[in-house]
């Protein structure tokens, strides 16, 4: 079986959309991205800033409640369901409780060929672009540039700080089934 699904797992502003752009255009079957911040952009009003849903602190925390972890099983039911009928994902997601994200990604795409990438970046070099994207709380780009890879196993990892996304997305090509 070849692979189905390519899960990028970085902090804030790592790169991950860089690559998956990249990866689009290099890949010689067609994929779709999807990332945890289209779902976040169609969440009602009602989940954001809020204690069910997402919250952003002002120091870059991201507190999730149960409303949000509700909404994004289903979410991810959808993602794997559209694998399963054939479609090729690239998946942008941010791990921010670690492993334990990861086994939620996992369980809910069990039974289908998952590529696990890390997408690793400087907390320094993270800040930065998140500085110059304007659209992120200040302080998120350092506090996950770690955090997120905690405990989490990979199939390969690549850095944003040091390579570019296009050299990034044709090392990750080379690990695809």
């Amino acid at each position: 079986m070849s692979t189905q699904v390519i899960v990028l797992n970085g902090g804030s502003s790592s790169g991950k959309t860089g690559i998956a752009r990249c990866l689009k255009a290099v890949l010689p079957q067609p994929w779709i991205s999807l990332g945890v911040d289209d779902l976040v952009d169609a969440l009602p009003p009602g989940l954001l800033d809020s204690g069910s849903g997402i919250a952003f602190g002002s120091g870059g925390e991201v507190e999730v409640g149960a409303g949000f972890r509700e909404i994004e099983a289903a979410w991810m039911a959808g993602v794997a369901a559209m694998a399963r009928a054939g479609a090729r994902i690239i998946f942008d997601d941010v791990f921010l409780s670690g492993a334990a994200s990861q086994q939620r990604v996992r369980t809910q795409l069990a039974g289908l060929e998952v590529l696990w990438v890390g997408v690793r970046c400087a907390p320094e070099i993270a800040a930065g672009r998140e500085i110059a994207r304007g659209d992120r709380v200040g302080g998120m780009a350092a506090s996950q540039a770690e955090l997120v890879h905690r405990g989490v196993s990979y199939d390969v990892e690549v850095d944003t700080g040091s390579t570019e996304s296009l050299a990034c997305a044709k090392a990750i090509a080379g690990y695809l089934r």
